[in-house]
């Protein structure tokens, strides 16, 4: 409660106060630098194509695992996507125990019977098919088999003394890049806040990219989990803590999110578009898991919280004003990110930095829209957002080295905005109704 309070005073519009937060801030981003170079982080072997689910349950064979531990969802189980790993897995002599308890933002108590049902079928190896929710899930699962310990002992950075259980990944979506990361996000059975665990052991052995899996998404999905590729790629290049490998793996993702989301939202059955979407998850999980996120992310999980947003579609209300707040301190970045990705409108290569950046927002927004993703929040409460601006705050103070620090009241500001358009949608939709 104590750390909590000094945040809370911290982010206040008092300037000695705000100067505070600022150093805490930006020692704190210093310090995740150097444990991200300090520290290896692996990353998982990849296998992509048709074929991909067949080579990552080869590989698992290879490394000796006789029983797996399949963590997936009801939606996913009943739709028979996990029998692409479980037929061959038969076919192979395999045993295995398929969970299908995960929940969109799952909580202690569903990491928990997860980790009930891997400990009593003596299972030696982990497999995640599902979108970032099931692997977030999965991982927690695995890092808690392999430490003996509850999942709420891992919370924080760091806190694992032991490596994961083995740990495979067969991502559903092309959104949040889990496979390849260090990180899960769980919530809390009754207060459904957010928790975060970080460790480098915590990365999966392998991922199968396999766009015929993710060929039914619906369209809706396709969006905001592009939208979520998108973010992580376009906070990691404006990270403080952004580096050539970084910046690398994020242009990658962003070009490839411009190029091929659009195809893939028209045809979900363009495997093409599909398998490129999956990839560029996958880099903008890399450059993330250095370079770190930002006040995209950090307000997204609260209005994820509070409204019951799927954490795609709350990135994609959220992006827009963000990069707005971001144009002074990141222009010259974004607009190095627009030259390198193509986004330069004809003639203006030779312009400032300034105008090419907002080029490159003007076309954010523009993919947005022609995504047809909603930009309003339902039952937004402006008594909600100090708390909203705090817990956002504190995100980006413990986690993330972001390019311009903002005050409570700054957050605050970029609530009311979504806050005005989404009361304006409401007041239309009504005027229409009668």
């Amino acid at each position: 409660m104590k750390k909590q309070n000094s945040i809370t005073k911290l982010v206040k519009n008092n300037s000695l106060q705000y100067a505070g937060y600022l150093a805490v801030a930006k020692t704190r981003a210093k310090v995740l630098k150097a444990i991200s170079y300090v520290i290896p982080i692996r990353r998982p072997m990849l296998f992509v194509g048709e074929a991909a689910c067949n080579e990552l349950c080869d590989m698992l064979i290879n490394e000796g695992n006789t029983n797996v531990f399949i963590v997936t969802d009801a939606v996913l189980n009943k739709l028979g996507i996990p029998a692409k790993v479980t037929d061959y897995l038969d076919a192979k002599n395999i045993s295995y125990h398929v969970y299908d308890g995960i929940t969109p933002d799952p909580t202690f108590n569903v990491v928990e019977e997860g980790l009930r049902q891997s400990i009593a079928a003596n299972c030696d190896a982990i497999i995640a098919i599902g979108g970032g929710s099931v692997i977030d899930a999965a991982k927690m699962i695995a890092m808690s088999q392999g430490n003996k310990c509850k999942p709420q002992k891992l919370i924080g950075i760091l806190k694992a003394r032991k490596p994961s259980a083995p740990l495979y990944c067969v991502p559903t979506t092309a959104g949040t890049g889990s496979e390849a990361t260090l990180g899960a996000v769980i919530s809390d059975d009754k207060t459904h806040q957010k928790a975060l665990s970080i460790d480098p052991r915590m990365v999966p052995l392998a991922a199968a990219i396999d766009p015929s899996i993710m060929k039914g998404m619906p369209a809706h999905i396709t969006a905001d989990t592009g939208i979520d590729v998108l973010t992580h790629a376009l906070e990691a290049w404006m990270s403080a803590n952004a580096s050539v490998e970084t910046d690398y793996y994020a242009a990658s993702a962003v070009k490839s999110v411009m190029h091929y989301l659009p195809l893939a939202y028209k045809d979900g059955g363009n495997l093409k578009a599909r398998e490129e979407m999956g990839i560029a998850a996958h880099y903008g999980g890399i450059a993330f898991n250095k370079a770190g996120l930002g006040y995209v992310h950090a307000i997204a999980h609260q209005l994820g919280a509070y409204y019951s947003i799927p954490h795609g579609r709350a990135n994609a209300i959220v992006l827009p004003y963000v990069l707005d707040v971001n144009r002074k301190a990141s222009k010259q970045r974004l607009a190095a990110l627009a030259k390198r990705t193509g986004m330069v409108a004809d003639g203006q290569a030779g312009h400032g930095d300034k105008e090419i950046a907002d080029h490159l927002i003007v076309q954010v927004r523009a993919l947005i829209a022609n995504l047809n993703i909603d930009p309003t929040v339902s039952g937004m409460q402006t008594s909600d957002f100090d708390d909203i601006a705090k817990a956002a705050a504190k995100e980006v103070s413990d986690t993330y080295a972001v390019p311009t620090y903002l005050s409570a009241a700054e957050i605050k500001e970029i609530l009311t905005k979504i806050k005005q358009v989404s009361d304006e949608s409401a007041d239309k939709d009504t005027q229409k109704a009668s």
